[in-house]
């Protein structure tokens, strides 16, 4: 995300409002599942990368 400078003279004020408890359940829940779908994916490596790998040390 950038960065977005404010011109001399000009005071850019953002404000949200509050979240429900139906959204702040809903993005948890998402948050969580997200999470538990794609902890799966770390800390595999296949084989084949592996291969690789000890091959490249025995040629160096």
């Amino acid at each position: 995300m950038g960065h977005i400078k404010e011109p001399k003279g000009v005071d850019f004020i953002i404000k949200s409002e509050p979240l429900t408890d139906k959204e702040q359940a809903a993005i948890s829940e998402f948050i969580k599942n997200y999470k538990i779908k794609h902890a799966k994916k770390k800390g595999t490596i296949s084989r084949k990368s592996t291969t690789v790998i000890t091959r490249k040390k025995f040629l160096a």
